[in-house]
């Protein structure tokens, strides 16, 4: 059950062609995502991740996927419409 709306997706060249380098979609990532599965952040990302999930915040997601390349999954927060406007997948070099 998702926790969170997506908004429009997006994701970068580079965060694709890992996805398919690694044999995974992005999918799979955003699928985990939205029921905050980060496998890839420490537990003050996850606080943090919590308390934006309350509040309205930009929620980050850091994953690795299954041939170690890191990957990265931001949710924008909450605009002044209420809703999430976007989600994009980068690798953490393209931020």
């Amino acid at each position: 059950m998702p926790l969170f709306a997506l908004g429009k997706i997006v994701a970068t060249p580079g965060a694709l062609e890992a996805l398919a380098k690694a044999g995974q979609t992005p999918h799979e990532l955003l699928e985990r995502h939205v029921r905050c599965e980060w496998t890839g952040l420490d537990a003050e990302d996850v606080e943090l991740n919590m308390t934006a999930l309350q509040d309205g915040g930009r929620i980050f997601g850091g994953f690795v996927l299954s041939d170690g390349t890191k990957l990265w999954c931001l949710t924008e927060a909450v605009g002044d419409d209420g809703q999430r406007a976007s989600t994009c997948l980068l690798l953490p070099d393209e931020y």
